[in-house]
């Protein structure tokens, strides 16, 4: 593809957890990022994008600005050492390339967790906050109108959706398929190591449930956590109340011993069934705690067949999905091709339109008004029949690969070398 688009991207593939959260962007800073790569860099169609996973800049530039980007992001995030990360970025310098990445990021197929369906959303917005400042072009709005159709398209005609394919994700689906028949399930979260705190995060995203109390021994980590997600707090002396009150409990609580015994559980005399999910390695729920009248135990392995099963069914979507995404390529460069050809169609225009108003001045003397307005209508009509056919051989030529000799002939034929476009058409 000919055209000056470009992408920088830092994401998990090559850059640890720590690296990603030193250099993410929120909201404000996304702004502040993409205002100043706009107005100090002079670049055009931008999309800044930061996830969990990724901060990525895509751009329009003739040369590669990578180094210009990894300086500004340094400027917005407050540092001065930004160049010392330049190894963990990956640049696609290529229209094609770069392209594809956007594709490939928006529709789930560059995430962490094959298909991840709130990525798309994340573009979605990035997009929106271009458009806001003008930011985008019209190359930038085809290929997100382009992207988002083929995102469609995924979701309706393949399972590359389908089911949780992470273990955090799966542990969400499990919960809402055992409480599916309680009117409000009251959930208590122990231990936010990484999976805990992911699996917070989803139940604070998720409408189905309203009660999810979390606890963990160091409180200030359950309180940034709770606040982030909307969630409660039960101090780590207080487990037993929270036992008590709950209907789930999903434990990624690390220890060398069971934390959740079958003595501590009995103990509390609970009079109603109880469901426990254990996510540690080692696990942190005594085997026997199932034999406790009314506690049932599910333990990883639970968890991530279900995951695994769904990323099967995922993996096997993947033929499906990098075909529609090479199909909506294939139309968008054809657009790209007939944007070529733009100049020299509006010069053909102009032309023909100049040639018209002529020859309507040297006769209007002549006629009456309503000859006059008769001989506008049929002039213009018979300009835009002559102007339908070279149009139409010239995209069909651009589909042949063969636009540049039948261009040099029209801008030969009609001496439309040095025309402008007048202000009007443009």
């Amino acid at each position: 593809m000919i055209y000056p688009f470009k992408a920088i991207s830092l994401t998990y593939k090559k850059a640890p957890l720590a690296i990603r959260e030193l250099l993410a962007l929120d909201e404000a800073a996304c702004n502040r990022l993409l205002r100043k790569l706009q107005y100090d860099v002079g670049l055009s169609d931008l999309l800044v994008l930061s996830t969990c996973n990724r901060t990525e800049v895509y751009y329009s530039a003739e040369n590669d600005q990578s180094s210009a980007i990894i300086e500004a992001l340094g400027e917005v995030k407050g540092m001065t050492d930004s160049m010392n990360w330049q190894s963990y970025f990956t640049t696609f310098n290529s229209a094609q390339a770069a392209i594809r990445q956007l594709f490939e990021v928006t529709l789930g197929l560059d995430a962490q967790v094959v298909g991840d369906m709130q990525i798309s959303n994340q573009v979605k917005r990035a997009y929106q906050r271009s458009a806001e400042v003008k930011a985008a072009g019209p190359f930038l709005h085809r290929l997100l109108h382009s992207i988002l159709a083929a995102n469609k398209r995924v979701q309706q005609e393949t399972a590359f959706r389908d089911g949780a394919a992470s273990t955090s994700y799966a542990t969400l689906e499990l919960v809402q398929e055992l409480t599916a028949g309680m009117v409000q399930p009251r959930v208590l979260i122990v231990g936010l190591g990484e999976i805990g705190q992911d699996i917070c995060r989803h139940f604070g995203k998720s409408k189905r449930f309203a009660q999810v109390t979390i606890c963990n021994r160091t409180r200030s980590t359950a309180e940034a956590l709770a606040a982030e997600n909307n969630l409660q707090v039960l101090d780590f002396e207080q487990i037993a109340d929270g036992l008590l009150a709950a209907d789930v409990v999903i434990s990624s609580v690390a220890a060398p011993i069971h934390f959740f015994t079958r003595d501590f559980v009995d103990a509390l005399a609970i009079q109603r069934s109880i469901f426990f999910i254990d996510l540690s390695v080692p696990r942190s729920i005594g085997a026997d705690l199932e034999s406790v009248p009314g506690v049932l135990v599910y333990n990883i392995d639970t968890i991530q067949n279900k995951a695994s099963q769904a990323l099967a069914q995922r993996l096997a979507a993947v033929p499906l999905v990098h075909a529609i995404i090479e199909e909506s390529m294939n139309t968008l460069r054809d657009w790209m091709r007939e944007m070529q050809l733009s100049p020299t169609i509006q010069k053909l225009k102009n032309t023909l339109e100049q040639m018209r108003q002529q020859e309507i001045g040297r006769l209007q003397k002549r006629v009456s008004a309503d000859e006059a307005r008769l001989m506008d209508e049929v002039t213009k009509s018979l300009t835009q029949k002559f102007l339908k056919l070279p149009v139409l051989q010239l995209k069909a030529a651009c589909q042949r690969g063969e636009a540049e000799q039948l261009t040099a002939v029209l801008v030969e034929l009609f001496a439309l070398e040095g025309r402008s476009l007048q202000a009007s058409d443009c």
